[in-house]
């Protein structure tokens, strides 16, 4: 009797273990930025139900120091937002060194890195990428300059994503120049999608 349901349990575990591997994870990123300010939205998702967001309202340089100010909060589920734990870090140059170098080494470490990232780089598709800017420099041979330097970027970027990634959809990309005033804006949006199996 023992027997039978330490099987029955086994085969419940293993069936949970398959529909974990072929769920599939969103994950919804929107960053809007107009002239000093920043936000960033990054939300995930399984089934539809279960969320985690992360929420970085500010971005901004250190008056007093060479480094990174951001703050910002998490929030799990369907907790309200007045519950989440908001968090100030500053992050100076010798933390990107640091981070850069512990990078470093994983890929020395990890036999063919590049090969296991592009294989599942090749997993991963984009359901939706939009990417919208306006930008004005208040002297008009400028500003067409810097928007034709700006659709080059976005290209090069589209190529990049395009090689490594599926993408389900056209992207939907726009640069506005603006004439009369100085003027930096932009939003990106995109929703990335894989099985948590690969």
């Amino acid at each position: 009797m023992n027997l039978s349901w330490l099987y029955i349990s086994l085969f419940i575990l293993f069936i949970l273990l398959l529909i974990i591997l072929f769920t599939k994870l969103t994950i919804f990123i929107n960053y809007y930025h107009h002239n000093d300010n920043d936000d960033l939205k990054i939300e995930f998702k399984v089934w539809g139900i279960v969320k985690y967001k992360l929420n970085v309202p500010l971005i901004k340089i250190d008056d007093n120091s060479p480094s990174l100010v951001i703050k910002g909060n998490t929030q799990m589920g369907e907790a309200p937002e007045n519950q989440s734990e908001t968090k100030a870090k500053q992050i100076v140059p010798d933390d990107v060194i640091n981070n850069l170098k512990n990078v470093k080494e994983i890929i020395q470490h990890v036999v063919s890195m590049h090969v296991i990232v592009r294989k599942f780089m090749r997993k991963v598709s984009v359901k939706q990428f939009e990417w919208h800017s306006l930008v004005g420099v208040g002297d008009a041979a400028h500003t067409g300059m810097i928007s034709g330097a700006l659709w080059t970027l976005k290209g090069s970027i589209l190529g990049i994503v395009s090689h490594y990634i599926k993408l389900k959809e056209m992207p939907n990309l726009s640069v506005t120049p603006h004439f009369q005033f100085t003027i930096i804006q932009t939003r990106l949006s995109c929703i990335f999608q894989f099985r948590i199996g690969h």
